[in-house]
């Protein structure tokens, strides 16, 4: 029998893989923190980010392991299998992530993984020669999170936990 909060990590990469991200951000407690290469997001903007990376997504699969959680922590391993929007470029991304939870929520998400590969797969040469610097993670958050602003701006219902 597994923990609930491996039943609320499951599900919400179900709820991915599903395309499903109302679902997902039903699954994060309001003052949520989410942390990654691209983001640092906090609360509804968190659900928000989920709302565009699904709807913008339309070739994503991902498969899912190593689900484990207690009372307080939880982690998984993701992969996801996309084309990048921008470049159109396919992506083959590896990610690690781990969890806290409260009342019952992921209050905590962070997920890691090798910025180096996943720029060079992403952006091509700009990644490949410049991925290992901090200049082009600074400048594709910077461009991630104005992605997002505009997204918000057009769609601001998705800004509901």
């Amino acid at each position: 029998m597994s923990h609930p909060h491996a039943d609320l990590v499951t599900r919400f990469y179900q709820a991915f893989t599903e395309r499903d991200a109302g679902a997902m951000a039903a699954c994060y407690h309001p003052k949520v923190h989410f942390q990654d290469p691209a983001f640092d997001l906090e609360g509804a903007r968190a659900g928000a980010m989920w709302h565009m990376l699904c709807a913008r997504g339309t070739d994503l699969s991902l498969t899912v392991s190593d689900v484990h959680a207690d009372d307080l922590e939880g982690s998984a391993h993701w992969e996801a299998d996309y084309t990048f929007s921008q470049t159109k470029r396919h992506v083959h991304n590896e990610i690690d992530a781990a969890f806290t939870f409260e009342d019952g929520l992921i209050r905590t998400h962070r997920d890691t993984f090798d910025f180096w590969t996943w720029s060079r797969q992403a952006l091509g040469a700009p990644g490949l020669f410049l991925g290992w610097t901090s200049w082009l993670r600074s400048q594709v958050s910077a461009k991630a999170t104005a992605s997002l602003d505009a997204y918000v701006e057009r769609h601001p219902k998705t800004l509901s936990l």
